[in-house]
């Protein structure tokens, strides 16, 4: 049997990411993301989802756009496509409704296409719910429950489809936040509708958990642990997320919920920082910490949200000194599944994986597997 299907890529989307921009919506955030170094690498993404596909290449016809929109990965990995839509120079959002359009106007059996949020509601806006669709994470912002866990669990769900392994769909979120509200740190997550995926909830994400944690008094024994433990004159690393806002709290400090902070000594020393301000830092101070928590209701811990954590911070602090922060009711909810790590370095990954403490309340930790996402 042959397998029609579509692929569309969003070329900037992440762009934002490791620069500290929390997304990549509008011409004016690519550019200024581009100027402060952003590299493209949406399209190594979907290399790393496609390459489980190369046994199967006389099951599938790919139908793309040109260029960076899809036709530029299926060429190095050698797959033979059909180009139905010319993509401009710089593409847009419109040209993701466009080729969404015209590959679904040829018929194909399934929409393939990378990005964030605001690429699943271009492309929600022109298919709904009438056609199945895998989304590869590229974004920075991946709240929308349309996308595979990691690029591999995407090549994984299309290897089981195009196999015949796997034929049952449900549908999922498409979720995306107000950008501008998200820079100031306040998350404003709007439905937009549902699209259908596979079936097979290992290798589909769950759609993030809103809001603030409700339990205060657990957020106080959490933060009471972790800044009773804390070294002088080390640096800490506070990542993303309302359980590190508690202990940034706790010791009257500014934080930036959506964002990455540092402190010494429990004084601020940078607010909103990015990949390359972090590696900075971490060369200029000898014991080196970083305070994270996972993001309720997938449990990814690096990959999500926060790109600032680049490979090379991770490994300048070293697992050792990785202090991971949730309450037991947000680790409860995971019902069973592993902590997360997609940093976009394999080897870095596995050597993240295995039991991590959790400290989740005062002298109190819980220990959680970690795995990595493929």
């Amino acid at each position: 049997m042959m397998f029609r299907i579509g692929l569309v890529v969003n070329p900037y989307s992440g762009i934002g990411g490791a620069v500290g921009l929390k997304g990549s919506d509008g011409e004016a955030t690519r550019q200024e993301a581009l100027a402060k170094g952003a590299e493209l690498k949406a399209n190594q993404r979907v290399e790393q989802a496609l390459q489980l596909l190369q046994p199967h290449q006389s099951s599938i016809q790919w139908l793309t756009a040109s260029g960076a929109m899809g036709a530029d990965v299926l060429q190095r990995l050698e797959f033979g496509s059909e180009t139905l839509y010319q993509t401009p120079q710089q593409s847009e959002a419109d040209d993701t409704k466009a080729a969404v359009s015209a590959l679904v106007e040829s018929g194909i059996d399934l929409l393939v296409f990378a990005g964030g949020d605001g690429t699943a509601r271009d492309v929600y806006a022109v298919i709904g719910d009438t056609l199945p669709v895998v989304g590869i994470p590229a974004g920075v912002k991946i709240h929308s429950g349309v996308y595979a866990v990691s690029p591999k669990a995407a090549g994984r769900v299309l290897e089981l489809l195009v196999s015949g392994q796997l034929t049952t769909v449900r549908h999922a979120d498409v979720m995306d936040i107000d950008e501008n509200a998200f820079r100031q740190g306040n998350v404003r997550a709007r439905r937009y509708g549902e699209m259908l995926v596979p079936g097979e909830l290992e290798y589909m994400q769950a759609v993030k958990m809103g809001g603030r944690e409700s339990d205060e008094l657990v957020l106080t024994d959490i933060a009471d642990d972790v800044i009773e433990n804390m070294e002088d004159d080390a640096l800490y690393i506070m990542g993303s997320g309302s359980t590190v806002a508690a202990l940034m709290e706790q010791m009257d400090l500014p934080n930036t919920l959506l964002g990455v902070d540092a402190i010494v000594n429990q004084q601020l020393i940078g607010s909103d920082l990015t990949a390359a301000q972090l590696e900075a830092l971490c060369r200029d101070y000898t014991k080196r910490y970083l305070v994270i928590t996972l993001i309720g209701g997938q449990g990814h811990i690096f990959g999500r949200g926060n790109q600032q954590l680049s490979p090379a911070v991770i490994k300048a602090v070293g697992r050792p000194n990785i202090i991971v922060v949730a309450s037991k009711t947000k680790l409860k909810a995971l019902e069973g599944r592993p902590l997360r790590v997609d940093t976009g370095d394999v080897e870095l990954d596995q050597a993240l994986t295995g039991f991590i403490q959790v400290t989740t309340g005062y002298h109190d930790q819980t220990m959680v597997a970690v795995t990595a996402v493929d």
